[in-house]
């Protein structure tokens, strides 16, 4: 399974914001600081924002933060969240079809793998993949594709 650039953004800026708890943070510094694109931070901002993982304040002074304390954001939580629906095959999409669904037995082995990957990631928070509350001394590289 890989999982899409949107989420991995949503979770550097998440991972920022524990290294940074005692003020708001704007996208461009989250954007500076992992070298990636501003837009697509904002995007993911927007999103997070959405769906209840931040509180945002516009104006002068304003910016972002977490909306609840990260040891009570679960990871897997996260992911199907910004990833949307999860699924290994299109036989595992809600609205999947397969042509041989009657003699097939990879659907239910699948399906459970990506359950347990869900369970797995839930059982680790925010806070536990931020490591310490402190931002690491040089920015990550970019994983952005060249254009």
């Amino acid at each position: 399974m890989k999982l899409t650039l949107f989420t991995d953004y949503g979770l550097r800026a998440l991972m920022y914001l524990v290294w940074h708890p005692d003020r708001l943070c704007t996208t461009q510094e989250v954007a500076e600081f992992y070298a990636i694109s501003q837009d697509h931070v904002t995007k993911t901002v927007q999103r997070l924002t959405q769906l209840g993982y931040l509180q945002t304040r516009r104006g002068r002074g304003g910016g972002f933060e977490l909306a609840r304390p990260a040891d009570q954001i679960r990871l897997g939580d996260v992911v199907e969240a910004l990833e949307g629906e999860l699924a290994l095959l299109e036989c595992l999409q809600t609205d999947g079809t397969c042509t041989i669904e009657s003699a097939c037995r990879l659907r239910g082995v699948l399906a459970k793998a990506q359950n347990q990957f869900v369970e797995f990631l839930n059982g680790h928070t925010l806070a536990e993949i931020a490591g310490p509350k402190r931002p690491p001394r040089v920015p990550l590289t970019s994983t952005e594709p060249t254009v």
